[in-house]
């Protein structure tokens, strides 16, 4: 049975900038056991390692019981753009700094907009659609500077990974007419699990002690992230949360910074600058708006 959605924007906001700092630091993880795990191994330890914290959370709310009333076709959907998402994102993460991938991948918040519009019937002014435009240029400027990226297999994975975790947001959508947001985690920790853990079993490595702090890491990252921007597509209108996945771009920074001593180049910073004021004016119009 469908159920009616209010919309707290304030509090998807909040969800949302708790998701981004979380999944920043799961992928400073991830970045550094690429040295040491295939892309797809990873992929498949970030949900195994996020699953029982997942089963323990729904114990201890209750909401186990009703963890098979759900739709299986859209989960199911969500898992597999979920392992293609992860996978090419960590594929990225073997070539490019945190910051250019992040850099890359910002053009999944103008693509969850359009769609929101097209797919679910949100209203988007046509003055925002002006702002998408600009904060799209915004994302080519970061690019076109340095040549060589745009057209490497890196940039093209991450272009990859923001066009499935674009779809799989607006399903999250969807989904919240008849699941509970304990019921989307569990299945996407449960199907990205076994999905990635048997496409990753011919080259598997084995699990190193010194690397435990790490995958510990991502883990409870990947959890207390999951649960918050699931929580964040659920309860807002995707046109107003995604541009506050921006945020990212700090945290990346920061990250290549004090763990690679990566330094970000003046295309970035020029364009994160018009990408967030860009976020910002979309967030304001709203407010407007109602």
């Amino acid at each position: 049975m469908s159920q009616p959605l209010i919309d707290r924007p304030l509090r998807g906001i909040i969800a949302m900038l708790l998701a981004v700092a979380f999944f920043s630091a799961m992928d400073a993880g991830m970045k550094a056991l690429t040295a040491y795990h295939s892309p797809m191994q990873i992929t498949a330890l970030r949900g195994a390692l996020a699953w029982p914290l997942v089963l323990l959370w729904l114990c201890s709310s209750g909401a186990i019981k009703h963890i098979f009333q759900t739709r299986w076709s859209l989960h199911l959907l969500r898992a597999a753009l979920g392992i293609t998402m992860l996978w090419a994102f960590v594929f990225s993460l073997q070539t490019l700094a945190l910051a250019d991938a992040y850099a890359i991948f910002f053009a999944a918040p103008f693509i969850i907009t359009l769609l929101s519009a097209w797919w679910l019937k949100e209203y988007v002014a046509p003055r925002q659609y002006l702002v998408l435009v600009i904060g799209l240029a915004a994302v080519c400027y970061m690019l076109k500077p340095d040549a060589g990226q745009w057209l490497s297999l890196g940039a093209l994975a991450a272009l990859l990974a923001a066009c499935c975790y674009a779809v799989s947001a607006i399903t999250v959508r969807v989904l919240a007419r008849s699941d509970s947001a304990a019921n989307m985690v569990f299945w996407l920790m449960t199907f990205l699990t076994l999905g990635a853990t048997a496409l990753a079993l011919p080259n598997w490595q084995p699990l190193q002690a010194q690397l435990w702090p790490v995958y510990l890491l991502i883990g409870v990252c990947g959890f207390l992230g999951q649960i918050t921007i699931t929580e964040a597509f659920r309860i807002a209108p995707a046109a107003i949360v995604a541009p506050f996945e921006y945020t990212a771009l700090l945290w990346g920074i920061g990250f290549d910074i004090a763990l690679w001593q990566l330094y970000p180049g003046r295309s970035v910073l020029l364009g994160a600058t018009v990408i967030m004021l860009c976020g910002l004016y979309l967030l304001w119009q709203q407010r407007r708006g109602h």
